[in-house]
């Protein structure tokens, strides 16, 4: 209960990107010192899933941990695997600032965050370090984007240069066609634009296991279009669902939603079309493909829920700001 009191005094008063960034300081200087050690163990649902073993079925989605600078320390807090990213073949700054908001009445963020990152060449210099130490890690996904300076029509040898420079250090690779906020990007989504990313990905991944990363705003049968196209490149799996660009049914009032501007909307309200998703891809994958259901999960319960209607593995990402540190415990924990 003291994260929550915390959040309503002192962080909620934080610009939410200078929050964000202090969060992660605070992450990473609790493992060093290890204090993250002093944690008592939890008992979870340990999960198999693409060859992979995996200490728990609630793992971190990608774009909290962007540059792979806090991967061990958010393992020692409670993430069964942690997705890194979104990464891009080229560095790039984002979008202008402010760039993330917080709807603290819905529980929800909107970020247009842009693919912020240090760039594919040297995060996976990073990574080759942390795999060195030998340390005890968590499953470790990259998830990859296109190059914002990069139009569309050369988007296949962009994701090829990510894909040849981060695979070896990668337990599995997640290909991101889904962010609202890399323009024509979504246009990706499209089975004939997406067929040639996903073989060059796969042909660059050195057999190491590759998803695709879809929106909730797809139609079902757009849906089903991705996973008959998942079957034919025999991928391993379907991660659903990105931020929405919807706005509907929630308590923060029009004017101050109005007034953030554009942007991917995370959290609570995503729940219910997440979970129609993925009863969507359940259906048309095969049983050995596996699914990452993302959006809206705060609970064990929801945890739970996702893997009754067929999800391998969970993650989320919003639940971390209102929750603090400890959450993903809660979630893994049975």
């Amino acid at each position: 209960m003291i994260y929550p009191t915390l959040f309503r005094l002192f962080l909620s008063k934080i610009d939410p990107e200078s929050a964000h960034h202090l969060g992660m300081f605070a992450i990473r200087a609790a493992s060093a010192l290890r204090l993250t050690k002093l944690l008592p163990k939890i008992k979870t649902t340990r999960v198999n899933a693409m060859g992979l073993h995996f200490d728990g079925a609630f793992g971190l989605a990608a774009g909290f941990d962007k540059n792979a600078v806090a991967v061990r320390a958010l393992g020692e807090i409670g993430f069964s695997h942690v997705e890194i990213g979104t990464v891009t073949a080229i560095p790039q700054s984002g979008n202008d600032a402010p760039r993330l908001f917080r709807l603290k009445k819905d529980r929800a963020l909107i970020n247009r965050m842009g693919f912020n990152n240090d760039g594919a060449e040297v995060i996976a210099a990073r990574l080759k370090n942390l795999r060195a130490t030998k340390k005890v890690l968590p499953v470790i996904g990259i998830n990859i984007g296109k190059s914002r300076v990069v139009d569309v029509k050369d988007a296949v040898a962009d994701y090829e240069v990510s894909a040849a420079l981060l695979a070896p250090y990668a337990d599995y690779i997640a290909v991101n066609v889904s962010s609202p906020n890399t323009p024509g990007l979504r246009s990706l989504q499209d089975v004939d634009s997406l067929r040639p990313i996903l073989e060059v990905v796969i042909a660059k991944s050195l057999g190491k296991p590759v998803l695709v990363k879809i929106a909730p705003d797809l139609s079902d049968e757009a849906v089903i279009e991705v996973a008959n196209l998942a079957k034919e490149l025999n991928l391993a799996g379907v991660i659903g669902t990105n931020t929405t660009i919807s706005r509907d049914k929630l308590v923060t009032p029009m004017p101050e939603i109005t007034a953030m501007g554009a942007g991917g909307l995370s959290g609570p309200p995503l729940n219910v079309r997440s979970v129609e998703v993925l009863r969507v891809l359940r259906k048309n994958l095969r049983a050995d493909q596996v699914i990452i259901s993302v959006g809206g999960v705060e609970t064990h319960e929801q945890l739970q829920e996702r893997l009754n209607a067929g999800a391998n593995l969970v993650q989320g990402y919003t639940g971390f700001v209102y929750y603090g540190p400890l959450w993903a415990r809660s979630v893994n924990k049975n």
